[in-house]
């Protein structure tokens, strides 16, 4: 038997109220002004946006709208981001999005306070944050699980580079499966098969003996599969007319 200890403090909220809930208990642990980050405007249409707003703004909050953060998010966009959180003294950031949102809110949070550039600092001098802006996770797309760690995934244009980046982990993570129907049935899919491939990753990966994270993403291969299917009966019935 080997002895371990193990933490994994990230506090999930899940269910319809999810967000209600997360708001009203954490929130009050931070200074007033937010950023709210997101995407291409999806959270709008859906209704999603307005609703983060009416809640932040009963907490007492002050926003700062932060959007276009692009699937494979820019470098470009980090320092964008992280410049806007210095100008305007953001004591928070709500990332509502998706994977690419939450990625490239996890590095600004950790680049607003460096006095260096962190590609910089992780690659050359291979030291890692140890300190961000606090930040909170919305997940309005299923896929890699990008709310729960402090790993993003970066696209630096300039330097023809596409890879990890540490950054900061979200204090609180809202799940409202409700928000994951307002995307398009595709994209659920195109998360659903990021899901696979990242158990398979695990489950295929070098492991020399028997461990209970192959266990694990077996599990998750088989849910993924079988709600895969289902997914996409349900796609093909809308097309068809029947729903």
């Amino acid at each position: 038997m080997d002895d371990f200890t193990y933490s994994y403090p990230m506090k999930v909220y899940f269910g319809e109220d999810a967000a209600k809930k997360a708001f009203a208990a954490e929130l009050g642990n931070y200074g007033k002004t937010v950023m709210l980050a997101y995407g291409g405007g999806s959270i709008k249409k859906s209704g999603i946006y307005e609703e983060m707003r009416t809640l932040l703004e009963e907490a007492g909050k002050e926003i700062v709208d932060f959007s276009g953060i692009m699937p494979n998010p820019t470098y470009a966009k980090v320092q964008e981001g992280a410049a806007l959180v210095r100008e305007r003294g953001v004591d928070f950031i709500l990332a509502v999005g998706g994977g690419s949102v939450i990625d490239c809110c996890k590095v600004i949070s950790a680049q607003a306070v460096l006095d260096e550039d962190i590609w910089e600092m992780e690659y050359q001098k291979g030291k890692f944050p140890t300190a961000g802006i606090p930040m909170g996770a919305v997940v309005t797309a299923s896929g890699t699980g990008a709310e729960m760690n402090a790993g993003a995934v970066i696209t630096c244009e300039e330097k023809m580079w596409k890879g990890p980046i540490f950054g900061t982990a979200a204090a609180f993570a809202v799940l409202n499966p409700a928000y994951t129907m307002t995307v398009p049935k595709m994209q659920v899919l195109s998360g659903a098969f990021d899901t696979l491939s990242h158990a398979m990753e695990t489950y295929l990966g070098s492991s020399d003996r028997d461990n209970v994270s192959d266990d694990v993403a077996l599990a998750v291969m088989r849910n993924t599969v079988v709600n895969m299917r289902g997914c996409w009966r349900t796609v093909m019935m809308c097309r068809q007319g029947a729903i």
